[in-house]
């Protein structure tokens, strides 16, 4: 049934539909400090399809469950930065696009919050990584492109490249070994678009340790120290 506006001790007022003593039906809640709720409720509760106004500005329009965002719904922040999506239980959980005023943008799965799970982000500048996420980080297989051209294939580890991966250059130079945050160390295979091949051991970037250097004229083994051949091994 319709009342009245109701006013509660705490600065809020509630006008729409009751049942029981209970809002219930379509109805607008308003709070003291401005933050507003536009939609269904049962049994005293938000359910059901609403629209939210925070107080600082910030909207969420979408499917609720007793009194949480549950659902799919679109939150919009001051910024107008938006996220469209799954929610559960005032959570971003599921399925879900997330989109910047500079038109970054992320597309894919997100769990308690968090982008968590397969997902495809893209920023302003043209660069892409379309691959696994685990806790808002880079994390697990994905590859990155660059806006210069340059692509990594292979493992991540909180937003760096770490584990084994394939990294190419525009001018057409590759690498195929190990990464260590972000820099190649470990075992790795340099090639060129000439045909040179340098394969050995790395360290912090640089070739380091024992490895051979393949040529037209053909291959020798040799031993590099932060990156500068010391000599070749007969």
């Amino acid at each position: 049934e319709k009342r009245p506006p109701h006013k509660y001790a705490n600065g809020g007022v509630y006008d729409g539909e009751w049942l029981d003593d209970k809002r219930e039906g379509h109805g607008v809640q308003t709070w003291a400090d401005g933050a507003r709720y536009e939609g269904q409720w049962i049994q005293d509760r938000a359910h059901g399809q609403g629209k939210f106004f925070h107080a600082a500005g910030e909207v969420y329009e979408g499917a609720w469950q007793n009194d949480k965002a549950h659902g799919h719904g679109t939150y919009t922040h001051l910024d107008k930065s938006q996220y469209m999506g799954q929610w559960n239980a005032d959570r971003q959980h599921g399925e879900g696009t997330e989109i910047w005023p500079d038109s970054t943008k992320y597309v894919g799965q997100y769990r308690d919050g968090v982008k968590h799970g397969k997902g495809n982000f893209s920023w302003a500048d043209g660069s892409t990584y379309d691959g696994d996420f685990e806790s808002n980080e880079m994390s697990g297989p994905g590859t990155y492109v660059w806006a210069d051209r340059r692509t990594y294939t292979g493992q991540w580890l909180k937003n760096r490249m770490h584990g084994k991966g394939y990294f190419t250059w525009a001018d057409g130079r590759a690498f195929d070994g190990e990464y260590q945050e972000d820099v190649k160390h470990g075992q790795g295979k340099l090639t060129w678009p000439d045909g040179r091949i340098l394969d050995g051991q790395w360290h912090d970037g640089k070739q380091h340790g024992t490895g051979t250097y393949t040529t037209t004229s053909g291959t020798k083994k040799g031993e590099w120290v932060d990156g500068r051949r010391v000599r070749w091994i007969e």
